[in-house]
């Protein structure tokens, strides 16, 4: 009973966290820096959290299609993080697999040359800390793209996300805390820096199928 209790709670606290977050709109009325660098467009902060998923994907901040739909990693980015990882989209989008939780929950908007910034500098420090304090059976975080590493590694992250990924090994048998393993961006605009590194697909993808094959089971 005591253990149908906490399951139940854990679940209630999970539900009460994802709808703090969806209401959320500090990137709009709180903004740092200011009221001119506010977010320009209604906030859609796009997460999905999970109280059973050993896994986390921890990425940057949702683009415009996922902003559109609402659905992380729903676009060519995500069908090639989908075939790194050897799963379906039913699977990737089952919370009991995955939680889904990027470092900015809102789409940022685009640059001058059309690019998409930065993940919005408010969401981390405001919500990152209580959302892994609420998943703590994760065990393994992916943690994709420069700002997801330099969160969730810290000061063990490399000078570079080239270098960073490199020393993936180092980063599965942390000495304490969970298992982090740092990914590029599925990205088309990282299909070069594939090419340039075929360790990733020839060393790295292999450990991170078998992983992800073992925790979702």
């Amino acid at each position: 009973m005591a253990g149908q209790a906490g399951r139940k709670g854990h679940l209630a606290e999970i539900a009460a966290l994802q709808a703090s977050i969806a209401a959320c709109r500090i990137c709009r009325d709180q903004p740092l820096g200011g009221v001119q660098g506010r977010l320009p467009h209604e906030p859609r902060p796009v997460v999905i959290l999970s109280a059973t998923a050993r896994i986390l994907i921890a990425g940057q901040a949702p683009g415009l299609r996922v902003h559109e739909t609402g659905l992380p990693f729903n676009d060519a980015s995500g069908d090639r993080l989908r075939d790194w990882l050897q799963v379906s989209r039913e699977q990737f989008y089952d919370p009991a697999l995955f939680a889904i939780v990027p470092m900015g929950f809102c789409f940022p908007g685009y640059d001058a040359t059309g690019s998409d910034l930065p993940p919005r500098r408010e969401c981390a420090p405001h919500w990152r800390a209580r959302v892994m304090a609420a998943m703590p059976q994760v065990e393994l975080v992916l943690a994709v793209g420069q700002y997801a590493q330099a969160w969730h590694l810290g000061a063990l992250r490399e000078k570079s996300m080239t270098a960073t990924v490199m020393a993936w090994r180092r980063y599965l048998a942390p000495d304490k805390g969970r298992a982090v393993l740092p990914l590029p961006h599925p990205s088309w605009r990282n299909t070069g820096w594939l090419k340039r590194n075929p360790w990733f697909a020839e060393e790295l993808l292999p450990e991170l199928r078998k992983r992800v094959k073992t925790l979702i089971e």
